[in-house]
């Protein structure tokens, strides 16, 4: 064969036809919506019955992109989104007008060093040189929000490096924050697809204080791995004078709720130093992935 050039495909892309059809001859049957190619179709997309496609949909989308990104494992980061940055407590405080609001604004701001713990935990981890195979380990991950969101991406953008946000469509707008790489700013309709791929390319994860979307990412987390539907890996619990206020873990252990070896899922902490240090020393020790046997909670 003297031509050894051989086409990569013989159909047209998707795009192409797309466009094509968008240009077709206006007619009584062109402009019914029936006649639209179904993948261009936004009405019959989003129909009930199109549901599981778009689960699909949303599931394939961010996995294809952080694929392509050379994506390999990633540090996740949960906390509130009304933690004010440092620099703002003071202001919250002061427009406080109510002794309800001075205590609640007071609170808050105690809390609000845990921005810069979350800035410096990203900063830490985001240095992590690549594995052989070129991808990107311990990648910031947050929920794309303000206040501990903004600060763990803050933090990777501080040292030169990519973070992610998966940000979810509200009722009340939640807009990316500044620091999200937009190439990997990504927005869910479906909390179950979003909490999928928090956790999919997860090998560490970080929970700073937070309400109930905190409390449900965490406990969440804690019930895959308790029953062995994921791999054991080092979960980050900052703020033990908070957590224990508002949870009483102990209390889980003494109702027979919750087995005593179940408190050493989660590794308290309150420093970034502390906490990177914990997850270095847990993948020296644990190169292998270990899954815990479930104990009868589904």
């Amino acid at each position: 064969m003297v031509d050894q050039k051989i086409p990569k495909r013989i159909f047209p892309e998707a795009k192409d036809d797309a466009a094509a059809a968008k240009a077709a001859t206006p007619l009584p049957q062109t402009a019914d919506p029936a006649y639209r190619l179904a993948y261009a179709d936004p009405d019959f997309l989003l129909r009930d019955d199109l549901r599981p496609v778009r689960f699909q949909l949303e599931l394939l989308k961010p996995e294809l992109l952080l694929e392509e990104a050379g994506i390999g494992s990633t540090f996740v980061m949960y906390g509130s989104a009304r933690i004010p940055q440092p620099e703002q407590a003071d202001a919250l405080v002061a427009a406080a007008k109510t002794e309800t609001q001075l205590r609640i604004a007071e609170r808050l701001k105690a809390k609000s060093h845990y921005c810069e713990v979350a800035r410096e935990l990203a900063r830490l981890c985001s240095q992590t040189p690549k594995s052989p195979d070129g991808k990107r380990q311990f990648v910031v991950c947050s929920g794309g929000g303000p206040a501990i969101m903004e600060a763990a991406n803050r933090g990777a953008a501080d040292v030169g490096q990519e973070s992610i946000g998966l940000n979810i469509v509200l009722p009340f707008e939640q807009a990316p924050n500044p620091y999200v790489t937009p190439h990997l700013s990504f927005n869910f309709h479906y909390f179950a697809l979003r909490k999928m791929h928090f956790l999919l390319r997860a090998r560490a994860v970080a929970v700073f204080p937070g309400g109930f979307g905190t409390f449900d990412e965490f406990f969440e987390l804690l019930t895959l791995v308790q029953t062995g539907k994921t791999a054991v890996l080092p979960i980050l619990l900052y703020g033990k004078e908070f957590w224990n206020r508002v949870i009483d873990f102990d209390a889980l252990v003494e109702e027979g709720v919750v087995a005593p070896q179940d408190l050493d899922l989660f590794h308290f902490c309150e420093t970034a130093e502390e906490g990177w240090a914990h997850v270095q020393d847990y993948y020296v020790k644990n190169s292998e992935r270990r899954f815990r046997k479930g104990r009868g909670e589904h």
